[in-house]
């Protein structure tokens, strides 16, 4: 009898990253979601969902893994900046700046 179908959460996570740097966030996006959801406190995969989440406009979504990641990594600058950058695009300019001095007091560019 065959063993059922494992799935390699580390070749999905690079399979999905190279779909990233080939442009194709939604479809990184999707593979990602998997790896995110087989080990929600990885904090790779949740940037990297997160950036494909808002490589393809799903903002709502980007900031919902970044709000995740910040959760789990508070001193992360980058997360700090990229969900004001993603609260920025919704127009949400209040809550964004305060994301904004904490990348700042963090130095994140």
């Amino acid at each position: 009898m065959s063993q059922p179908f494992e799935i390699d959460l580390h070749s999905e996570f690079l399979r999905a990253d190279l779909f990233l740097a080939m442009g194709q966030p939604a479809e990184a996006a999707r593979i990602l979601e998997t790896v995110v959801e087989g080990e929600p406190t990885n904090e790779a995969a949740l940037e990297a969902l997160a950036r494909a989440y808002f490589g393809s406009a799903q903002l709502t979504r980007a900031e919902d893994a970044l709000v995740r990641l910040v959760q789990l990594a508070p001193a992360n600058g980058w997360a700090r900046r990229a969900l004001a950058r993603t609260l920025e695009r919704q127009s949400r300019h209040d809550e964004a700046a305060a994301h904004h001095r904490m990348a700042d007091a963090l130095g994140a560019r």
